[in-house]
């Protein structure tokens, strides 16, 4: 089974596959839209899950540290909604907290300079929001 995993920003949505298997998440790619512009953003995920045969889409839930559930998680509860309906897919809402943080703290042990870590945050938040995702199917 393959999975797309999404961290989906204001501007940009990071987005990671899982291998045929289902059991490694890697980084794919960065896609960007102008501010707020979600119907763009859906779109251009709807188009990355249909050249990629995805099966299930794993989609980055912002909750706050006493999990609540704020603006951004709304607007993600509502993007998962659009893609269940326009997909007719199982879209699985996965806490995200703290995986930018974990993200940053991966690239400044890489050692990537700080002009370059935009380009890689996103994907990297949407490959631990994968990974934790497929590594909780293999508790079960």
């Amino acid at each position: 089974m393959r999975y797309i995993g999404l961290d989906l920003g204001s501007r940009t949505c990071g987005i990671a596959l899982s291998d045929a298997l289902g059991m490694m998440a890697h980084a794919y790619k960065t896609i960007r839209f102008e501010e707020d512009d979600y119907d763009t953003a859906l779109d251009l995920v709807i188009k990355e899950v249909k050249e990629n045969d995805v099966e299930k889409i794993v989609l980055g839930y912002p909750k706050h540290m006493n999990g609540s559930v704020g603006i951004r998680g709304q607007l993600s509860e509502q993007f998962a909604e659009a893609l269940r309906e326009e997909l007719n897919m199982e879209v699985v809402l996965w806490d995200e907290r703290l995986t930018t943080v974990a993200s940053e703290r991966i690239l400044i042990e890489g050692k990537v300079r700080r002009e370059n870590r935009k380009k890689y945050i996103d994907q990297l938040a949407a490959v631990n929001i994968l990974q934790g995702y497929l590594d909780s199917l293999k508790v079960r």
